[in-house]
């Protein structure tokens, strides 16, 4: 089959930090699906996994971790998907990935893909969807209606970006909360607003001031999707008493949440790998949750988060992908389509 992987680990400008390759394709285990995949989004897990350092590959390392696709075959002990069903998945980020012409996957992490969505439209969601649902609703623990008995607010850093753009739909209209999303600039602040945020604010200017001059002094939630080194400070002035905080940004000092305890707030991370990587009794969530995205995106809540498409499925185009992202300037998610 085709695919495109490394060996090593490069620069994105170096033409084989992402080559071309052939292998063989893949056999499903009991519990996994072989899906013949029709389009793989990119997110910052494939540049940071794929970011230059000193190790090299024995046998070629496929990355990828957004993908919609047909089920060509179950395994032995699956039972939720058959085959001909088309399904949409991030994956896990301990196998081989979804940048190649077939994959095997868990079937308790793999969703039915949104039926009013192309393809392209619906690769877009998997990884940033699963992300933002689960720091919401899992993490920050953000009651959805009725179960709502005040209005609650949520300050979402870094609203342009993938898992941002969905969170913002989420908080807004499912969890029925008030959002302030941050974004550094025009384009990215109409975008947000676009997609269902009340107020917005700018990430390189002084959080703090800016949301109070919205006439708050806390918010009850803070989401981290950028910088946790540059912003936990102020989302811990802002966050209310009881409150909660959650990051999806690694760190890279030492973080001081002392401030945190006269509050009784909490600080939590969230990292949609996490039931796959350990195989967590619950792991089959992200099948409900994905089902759920999936049934809201049909009935016109929730919207893809495309912005770009490129074609076909390959090193080229791939690399380009990257560099886009590294660059630090996206709005919403980028998504490449066909082999």
């Amino acid at each position: 089959m085709k695919a495109v992987a490394l060996t090593r680990y490069l620069p994105i400008s170096d033409p084989a930090s992402l080559l071309d390759v052939d292998l063989p394709t893949p056999e499903p285990g009991p519990r996994d699906l072989l899906v013949k995949i029709e389009a793989v989004a990119v997110n910052p897990v494939d540049t940071k996994v794929r970011a230059p350092k000193d190790k090299v590959e024995n046998t070629p390392r496929v990355l990828g971790w957004d993908a919609v696709g047909t089920v060509v075959e179950t395994g032995s002990e699956a039972s939720l998907f058959k085959v001909g069903d088309a399904v949409y998945y991030a994956g896990d980020i301990t196998r081989q990935g979804s940048n190649s012409e077939y994959q095997v996957v868990d079937e308790r992490i793999v969703g039915r893909k949104p039926a009013t969505l192309s393809a392209a439209e619906a690769a877009a969601l998997p990884l940033t969807a699963i992300t933002a649902w689960e720091s919401l609703f899992d993490r920050l623990k953000v009651e959805t209606p009725p179960n709502i008995k005040t209005p609650k607010t949520i300050l979402i850093i870094g609203g342009a970006g993938g898992v941002g753009s969905i969170a913002i739909q989420l908080a807004a209209k499912v969890a029925g909360l008030h959002v302030i999303a941050s974004a550094s600039r025009p384009e990215s602040a109409a975008w947000c607003r676009e997609l269902g945020a009340h107020n917005i604010v700018d990430h390189r200017g002084d959080l703090i001031t800016q949301v109070q001059r919205l006439g708050y002094k806390f918010v009850d939630y803070v989401l981290i999707l950028n910088n946790t080194d540059q912003h936990l400070p102020a989302a811990v002035e802002l966050v209310a008493p009881q409150g909660a905080i959650c990051s999806i940004v690694e760190n890279a000092n030492l973080l001081d949440i002392a401030p945190l305890k006269n509050k009784s707030a909490r600080f939590c991370w969230e990292m949609m790998f996490t039931r796959a990587m350990y195989q967590t009794g619950d792991m089959i969530e992200q099948h409900y949750l994905l089902n759920e995205v999936a049934r809201l995106v049909d009935q016109g809540i929730l919207r893809t988060t495309l912005t770009e498409t490129l074609s076909p499925i390959n090193a080229a185009n791939l690399r380009q992908a990257h560099a886009v992202l590294e660059s630090g300037n996206t709005i919403g998610k980028m998504v490449l389509e066909g082999f």
